[in-house]
C-alpha cells in the first residue's frame, strides 16, 4: 500500500511537473533562440546530473554503453527538443504537448517494426484513432495560419522521442543518473553545434521571466522530472509509466490558457481526447489487459 502511494504521488508529480516544459520553452523562446535556449537548458542540466554522478561515485560509461548512452542523448534529447523547440516558436504549448501524447503508440509501432513486439489490432485502432485526432488537431494550424513545418517538426519530435525508448532496450543496462548525464551531456554539445549552424545570437537572457523559464527547464522539467518518473518506473514498470503521457496533455492545455492565452479552439478540445484515447487503446489498454489491471 505505502509503494503504491509512493508511486502515485511520484506520478503526480511528474505530471505536474513535465506538463510545464512546454510553457517554459515558449517563454525562453521569446529571448532565446531554440537551438541556443535548448544547449542552455541541457548543458545545466547535464552539469546537475554529473555532479549527482560525482556524489553518488558512479562510475563513466565505457565502450558499448557510453557510444549507447550517446545514442539515447542525440536521439531522446539533442534531435527531439531541436525539433520541439523550433515547433513551440509557432505553436502554442498545449497543441505540442497534445502531438507528443502520441510517443507510447509511435514507441510500440516501432518496436513492431524493429522486431521487438507484435502488432495487434489494439494497436491498428488505436493508430487510426490517433491518425485521426491528428488530422482534428491540425485543422487549428490551417484556422490559425500555423505554419506546417512547425507540426512537421512536432511530429518529427515524436518519432525521435519514441525510437529513443526502444532503444533503450538495445542498449547496456546503465544506471538512470549515468544515462541522462551522458546523453544530456551530448545533446548539448549537439544543440550547440546547430545553434552555430543556424546562426542563433548565443546571449543569456535579459528578462526576469526567462530566467524563471529556464530555472525551471532545468530543475523542475529535467531533473526533477527524471527522478520522479525513474521511482514511477521502478514501482509500476515502463509500460504502466507511460501514463504520464496521458495526462500531461491535460495540465499543459490549462497551463498554456493561464500563462500564455493558448487559445482553447473547437479542433484542439476535439481532437486532442482522440489523441489520447487512441494511445490508450493502442499502446496502454493492452498492457494493462496483460497485467491484470492497475496493480495494487
Amino acid at each position: 500500500m505505502v509503494r503504491d502511494r509512493v508511486a502515485l504521488g511520484a506520478f503526480a508529480v511528474t505530471c505536474v511537473l513535465a506538463g510545464g516544459n512546454a510553457v517554459g520553452v515558449r517563454f525562453s523562446n521569446r529571448e532565446l533562440d531554440p537551438l541556443w535556449g535548448a544547449a542552455v537548458r541541457f548543458g545545466a542540466a547535464a552539469a546537475v546530473l554529473l555532479v549527482i554522478m560525482a556524489v553518488l561515485r558512479l562510475a563513466w560509461p565505457r565502450g558499448r554503453a557510453l557510444a549507447g548512452a550517446v545514442l539515447f542523448g542525440v536521439l531522446n534529447f539533442g534531435v527531439t527538443f531541436g525539433l520541439a523547440y523550433y515547433a513551440l516558436v509557432h505553436i502554442h504549448a498545449g497543441l505540442a504537448q497534445t502531438l507528443l501524447a502520441l510517443v507510447p503508440l509511435v514507441a510500440l509501432l516501432l518496436s513492431v517494426g524493429q522486431h521487438q513486439e507484435r502488432f495487434s489490432a489494439a494497436a491498428l485502432s488505436g493508430t487510426l484513432c490517433a491518425v485521426a485526432g491528428v488530422g482534428v488537431v491540425s485543422r487549428a494550424t490551417v484556422q490559425a495560419d500555423v505554419e506546417w513545418p512547425a507540426l512537421l517538426a512536432a511530429l518529427g519530435a515524436v518519432l525521435s522521442f519514441a525510437q529513443a525508448a526502444v532503444l533503450v532496450k538495445r542498449v547496456p543496462k546503465l544506471h538512470p543518473v549515468t544515462m541522462n548525464a551522458v546523453g544530456m551531456a551530448a545533446a548539448a554539445v549537439l544543440l550547440f553545434a546547430g545553434s552555430l549552424v543556424a546562426g542563433d545570437d548565443r546571449v543569456l537572457p535579459d528578462r526576469a521571466a526567462t530566467w524563471w523559464a529556464l530555472a525551471y527547464l532545468v530543475v523542475a522539467g529535467s531533473v526533477l522530472t527524471f527522478v520522479f518518473y525513474v521511482v514511477v518506473i521502478e514501482r509500476w514498470g515502463p509500460s504502466r509509466a507511460a501514463y504520464v503521457f496521458v495526462v500531461i496533455p491535460v495540465v499543459t492545455i490549462a497551463a498554456s490558457a493561464w500563462l500564455d492565452d493558448e487559445p482553447l479552439t473547437p479542433s484542439l478540445l476535439v481532437g486532442a481526447p482522440l489523441i489520447l484515447f487512441g494511445v490508450y487503446l493502442g499502446a496502454l489498454r493492452g498492457t494493462a489487459a496483460r497485467r491484470g489491471g492497475p496493480e495494487g
